[in-house]
């Protein structure tokens, strides 16, 4: 710290390049912070996943369904604990914008999800009444809706066989909360029930989409795996049994790999940031080789003026990506709200700032390494000479 001084006069010698130059190493952190965020986003629901748990669906398609047939076979094998299912509804509410999370769903398919809370209340009400949703508490929020309810819900794929529309209406009996802060997307959820979808369903009834297993020993869960596997193999309706957090990740991924996609995204930004302040760099040290001849005549040694050379570029982009990061923490709560609690995206951890310093510590490191060992190397005589 003895010569901070020195360090910070030389990084705004020029004030507006080192102005624009933080800008850019901000905008690189700002966007790193957000896609990181979007990424824990997507694969929080997947990392709290039951252990317990494991999701039975069709081999060739997460979308294809499986005959109701299997349930009581499934049921049947050793080292399974409950078997409850539920199928993908999709849909809209008033407008094509608001997609929603609709679901159809077993009767005891709260008892395998202890994470959402249902008071008895609502669940009593849920199995007394035939067109009965339980809509999370974030979503009823969002629009307005409160118990008692007609929620109008425009499906994509499934006609009512009453009226050869895709619109269907749901009774709101009630809500579910979540209490874990990274699950909290789970309340964008409406849950209806199965029986009067697939009474009411035109194209046919009799199928689940997935099935959800807990077992008794999450240690055996591979074995229980193989032997429900077996039971449908070689049919026309083969399955395959997966963790809840690789089911999950499965949907996900019909998005796109989205580890994949930031990784890539910021592999470009990063390219450009280390472009863009190596020639910053490089140019200030051009600038001011008759001053660092002048630091040596005073007595710095070669390595003294390397590390000054070396301090400059890492406070640099530590600095631009300080407040990047910093930002993030302050617009992602406002990101949130924005989309309607759709996106919960999670503050920015001990984990994203970790690897945010380590990597500003690097592309510092990277930036200086050229001008630092050419100052380093600088020979009094030609710089006082101007050669």
């Amino acid at each position: 710290m003895k010569y901070f001084h020195l360090i910070w006069a030389a990084l705004f010698r020029r004030k507006a390049r080192t102005i624009l130059t933080l800008l850019s190493v901000m905008a690189a952190f700002l966007l790193f912070g957000l896609l990181d965020a979007v990424r824990v986003a997507f694969n929080a629901g997947s990392d709290a996943a039951g252990v317990d748990r494991m999701i039975v669906s069709s081999r060739f398609s997460i979308i294809q369904s499986l005959p109701q047939s299997l349930l009581p076979r499934i049921e049947a094998v050793p080292g399974v604990n409950t078997v409850t299912w539920a199928n993908w509804f999709g849909g809209y509410y008033k407008e094509p914008k608001n997609q929603g999370f609709n679901i159809a769903i077993a009767p005891n398919f709260f008892d395998v999800h202890p994470e959402m809370t249902v008071t008895p209340e609502v669940r009593e009400a849920f199995q007394r009444t035939r067109t009965g949703a339980v809509i999370g508490e974030a979503l009823a929020n969002r629009f307005g809706w409160k118990t008692g309810d007609k929620v109008v819900v425009t499906g994509a794929i499934f006609p009512d066989k009453a009226t050869g529309e895709t619109t269907w209406t749901f009774d709101m009996v009630g809500t579910f909360t979540v209490k874990e802060e990274k699950l909290r997307g789970m309340e964008q959820q409406l849950f209806f029930r199965w029986d009067y979808f697939d009474e009411a369903n035109a194209y046919g009834s009799g199928e689940v989409g997935w099935i959800i297993v807990k077992v008794d020993d999450p240690d055996q869960s591979d074995s229980v795996a193989r032997a429900i596997d077996a039971i449908s193999a070689n049919s026309d309706h083969e399955t395959k049994t997966q963790t809840e957090q690789a089911f999950n990740l499965s949907f996900a991924k019909q998005l796109g790999d989205i580890g994949l996609i930031v990784s890539a995204i910021m592999a470009a930004v990063f390219f450009t940031l280390l472009l863009l302040t190596g020639n910053t760099m490089a140019q200030a040290v051009r600038e001011r080789i008759p001053e660092l001849a002048t630091l040596k005549t005073m007595g710095f040694s070669d390595r003294s003026v390397l590390g000054l050379v070396f301090a400059e570029a890492v406070l640099l982009i530590v600095l631009g990506g300080v407040l990047g990061l910093g930002l993030v923490a302050l617009i992602l709560p406002g990101v949130s709200a924005a989309s309607g609690g759709m996106l919960q995206l999670p503050p920015v951890g001990a984990g994203t700032w970790g690897v945010g310093i380590a990597m500003m510590v690097v592309i510092g490191v990277l930036v200086g390494v050229l001008p630092a060992l050419r100052a380093m190397r600088l020979k009094i005589v030609d710089a006082l000479a101007g050669r």
